[in-house]
């Protein structure tokens, strides 16, 4: 009788803060994780802090398209089937719109949309034929069009674009791949900044318990702690 698999998230930007958080929650909870980072270095420090067999460290640039192909090919040499892909991978430029050039609002679109658009065209598909797949699309209340986007403006926009894109990938998959966003709320990380109200560990949880939704679950959804809100 064959064993079954452990499952395996892959979790993008995860060398820090709700990403590095992601990882040490879903290592706990007994799956396989790929921590992606674009420096593999700071990836491989983050891996060393959390001192787990099940963590694998993997270079990737969501914002390069061969990066992310490349990731998607070692694993696949591997043996590696992502069941849980967690867009976690962000930036956040405050450039005000009328001082906002191209390349700002390029990047931003670039690692927001393009990034979580690339990975879910190279690991969606595997999830479809598997019967199984969560992805996690980390968003922002800053996206969502009932409350205050576009502010800052190229993050505000370029979250707004994924939350469309969840909603997109969520109704080209079965019902047995759950697609959702999350705004985890203003965090005490690197880009959050030290004032901020909520500490990773609240921040991740959202993300987390989305991750490992039952087959009950909801898909094509927007949450904040654990609750539905609006796109």
């Amino acid at each position: 009788m064959n064993r079954q698999r452990n499952r395996t998230a892959l979790v993008t930007g995860a060398n820090r803060g709700i990403g590095l958080e992601t990882v040490r929650r879903l290592d706990l909870a007994g799956l396989d994780v790929v921590l992606g980072a674009r420096d593999p270095e700071r990836g491989l420090a983050a891996a060393r802090t959390l001192s787990s067999p099940r963590v694998r460290v993997e270079e990737l640039d969501v914002s390069d398209a061969k990066s992310v192909t490349a990731c998607a090919e070692r694993l696949a040499e591997d043996s590696v089937e992502v069941d849980v892909l967690v867009n976690n991978a962000g930036i956040y430029p405050t450039v005000s719109f009328f001082s906002l050039d191209e390349d700002i609002m390029r990047r931003a679109l670039d690692v927001h949309l393009m990034g979580a658009f690339r990975t879910c065209q190279a690991f969606c598909p595997g999830m479809a034929r598997r019967g199984y797949g969560r992805v996690v699309n980390v968003s922002s209340g800053l996206g969502a069009l009932t409350e205050n986007v576009p502010s800052p403006a190229a993050y505000g926009i370029s979250k707004a674009a994924l939350n469309a894109l969840t909603l997109v990938v969520s109704a080209a998959m079965p019902q047995t791949v759950k697609v959702n966003a999350v705004c985890p709320g203003w965090v005490r990380t690197d880009m959050g900044g030290r004032g901020a109200p909520t500490g990773v560990e609240q921040g991740a949880d959202t993300v987390v318990w989305l991750a490992r939704l039952p087959d009950s679950g909801p898909t094509g959804g927007f949450f904040r702690n654990r609750r539905r809100i609006d796109w």
